[in-house]
C-alpha cells in the first residue's frame, strides 16, 4: 500500500522502515529535514536485510504536509506518529485540511482516548475516516512486531489491514476495540497497567541487592526468564540493563511519569474502581524527581533502565 507518514522519531522511523522492508510506499514529513535526510542512511534494519539503496527506492521525503498528501493515491492514508499533545493537535488538524471524505487519517501517538473520541466525531463530519492506534513494544518492535491497539472508523480499520499486518509481523498483533477513542482507551491501560509491574521488577529486585548473600542479579534474572511467573517483556529488558551494569551505578533513578498512567489512574477514580498500584507507581515516578532517597535508590534506577531499553528514553547519570 502507499501510506503518508508523519513523525519520524525513535517510533516513527522505526515503524517507517519496517512497512519499507515490507514492500509498501511511503512518503514521509518531518519538522526537522535533517531527520529526514539521516532517515535514508539509518542502520537499523536487521542483519542481513535487503541494502538501504534498495530499501529506500519506494521512500519519498515531502517538503509539506500539504505536498506529502497531494502526491497520495485516494484513498489517502496519512499516519501520523506525534507525541500526545498540542504538536499533534495542530498536524493532525492541519492534516485534516488536505484530505477529502473517504480518505484516511491515524493517530498513532499516546493520546488521551477523550481527545480521540472529539476528533473522531469532528473529522466524522468532514468526512475523513479517523483511528486512533494505540502502539506498543517500544524500540525492540521494529524486530519482534507490533502489538497495534485501532479505534474509530471500521471501514477504514478494514481497509489498512495490510499496513497493520506488515508492522506486526512476525509476533506482534492487531485488534479492532471499537468506535471513537477505544484503541488509545485500551492503550492507556495497557501503559497503566505497565507502570506497576516495572515498579514491581524495581522494587523486587532492591530487595534483592540489598540482600544478606551477595547474589548476581545477572544470574537471577537469567533464571527467571526461565518460564517463571513473573518471566516477559519487561524482565527481558531488566536482564539487558543488568548484563550491562550489574549494580546500575552510574544511573541517577529520576523517573519521567508520561501521561497515560495519570489518566489510568483518573479513569479508574472515575468508574470507582481501585487503582492502587498504578497509583502509587505514579506517585513514586514524580517523588524521585525531588527526592534523593528515592533517586538514588536501586528500584528507581532499574525503572529508569528499563525505561531506557524498552523505550530508547534519556536517562540522567551520576
Amino acid at each position: 500500500m502507499q501510506i503518508g507518514f508523519i513523525g519520524l522519531g525513535k517510533m516513527g522511523s522505526r515503524m517507517a522502515s519496517k512497512l519499507l522492508e515490507e514492500g509498501h510506499s511511503v512518503t514521509a514529513w518531518n519538522r526537522s529535514k535533517e531527520t529526514i535526510s539521516n532517515f535514508k542512511f539509518q542502520t537499523c534494519l536487521p542483519a542481513g536485510k535487503i541494502s538501504n539503496s534498495t530499501f529506500h527506492s519506494n521512500f519519498t521525503a515531502a517538503e509539506t504536509i500539504g505536498s506529502l498528501a497531494k502526491s497520495l493515491i485516494v484513498p489517502r492514508i496519512v499516519w501520523v506518529m506525534l507525541p500526545a499533545g498540542d504538536v499533534t493537535e495542530s498536524i493532525l488538524q492541519e492534516t485534516a485540511g488536505y484530505l477529502s471524505p473517504g480518505d484516511i487519517l491515524i493517530d498513532g501517538g499516546n493520546s488521551n482516548f477523550q481527545d480521540t473520541q472529539r476528533r473522531f466525531e469532528e473529522f466524522a463530519g468532514k468526512g475523513i475516516r479517523f483511528l486512533g492506534i494505540g502502539v506498543s513494544g517500544g524500540i525492540k518492535a521494529r524486530d519482534n512486531g507490533y502489538p497495534l491497539m485501532v479505534g474509530g472508523d471500521r471501514s477504514a480499520y478494514e481497509y489498512i489491514a495490510p499496513i497493520l499486518k506488515s508492522l506486526a509481523l512476525p509476533h506482534g498483533g492487531y485488534a479492532y476495540f471499537g468506535t471513537g477513542g477505544a484503541g488509545h482507551f485500551v492503550k492507556m491501560v495497557h501503559n497503566g497497567i505497565e507502570y506497576g509491574m516495572m515498579q514491581s521488577l524495581g522494587e523486587g529486585f532492591g530487595i534483592l541487592e540489598k540482600s544478606p548473600y551477595n547474589l548476581d542479579l545477572v544470574a537471577v534474572a537469567g533464571l527467571w526468564q526461565k518460564g517463571t511467573i513473573v518471566s516477559g517483556f519487561l524482565l527481558d529488558r531488566a536482564a539487558d540493563a543488568l548484563s550491562k551494569n550489574p549494580d546500575l551505578s552510574d544511573i541517577l533513578g529520576e523517573i519521567a511519569a508520561t501521561g497515560e498512567a495519570e489518566w489510568t489512574v483518573a479513569q479508574g477514580k472515575k468508574e470507582q474502581v481501585p487503582v492502587e498500584v498504578i497509583e502509587r507507581s505514579l506517585d513514586f515516578r514524580k517523588r524521585s524527581v525531588d527526592d534523593t532517597s528515592i533517586s538514588t535508590s536501586f528500584a528507581a534506577r532499574l525503572v529508569a533502565a528499563l525505561r531506557q531499553e524498552f523505550g530508547g528514553h534519556a536517562i540522567k547519570k551520576v
